[in-house]
């Protein structure tokens, strides 16, 4: 597997080589941008979430796609990521106990699950519920189809594109400008 292959699985798809979180609270952190941590916020969400997706990630210029299954509920959520075959690659959960991961195949040079986490929750979860967690100065706002992270400067760090399908608010994209990606997000269940 490539280099590029295993970071955009990565950014995709939350497999890791080990969780480097440091809790606070009990709960994991990740990185909002170089230098700055945030706490994620509890792994609960109502109302539910359920999803077959194709991520397709770019970096640098390079694009890889994955199909996941993310499952969240007011206990836990979980994402599976699964090979072009239907095959299992791997599977987080983030609970009340923390992130806990299994992995089929082992990749390296992976970052720790709760970076994608990180964009799992910021994409779904409240933004009243983000607002307790964010650094001082630190904006996280909707308008319209968009929700936008800026940083204590006012510096866009993520964006995230949404549609509505179903009478539901559906992320579509995922910007992060401090590290450089972009994925697209396809919703594949009916």
């Amino acid at each position: 597997m490539t280099s590029f292959r295993r970071r955009i699985v990565l950014l995709c798809a939350l497999v890791l080589a080990g969780c480097a979180s440091h809790p606070d609270q009990g709960r994991p952190q990740a990185w909002l941008k170089p230098g700055v941590r945030v706490t994620l916020p509890a792994p609960g969400i109502s109302p539910a979430v359920s999803e077959q997706q194709l991520l397709t990630g770019t970096f640098k210029g390079k694009q890889q796609s994955l199909l996941v299954l993310l499952n969240a509920d007011e206990r836990q959520l979980s994402l599976a990521g699964l090979s072009s075959l239907g095959i299992r690659l791997f599977l987080v959960t983030y609970d009340g106990q923390g992130i806990h991961t299994q992995q089929s195949i082992v990749l390296p040079e992976m970052p720790p699950a709760s970076q994608v986490l990180l964009d799992i929750m910021l994409s779904h979860w409240p933004v009243e519920t983000w607002r307790r967690q964010l650094p001082a100065g630190w904006t996280l706002r909707d308008s319209g189809d968009t929700r936008q992270l800026r940083d204590d400067g006012g510096r866009l760090v993520t964006e995230i594109r949404y549609m509505t399908r179903h009478n539901q608010r559906e992320p579509i994209s995922v910007q992060q400008f401090a590290f450089g990606y972009h994925i697209v997000i396809q919703h594949l269940d009916s």
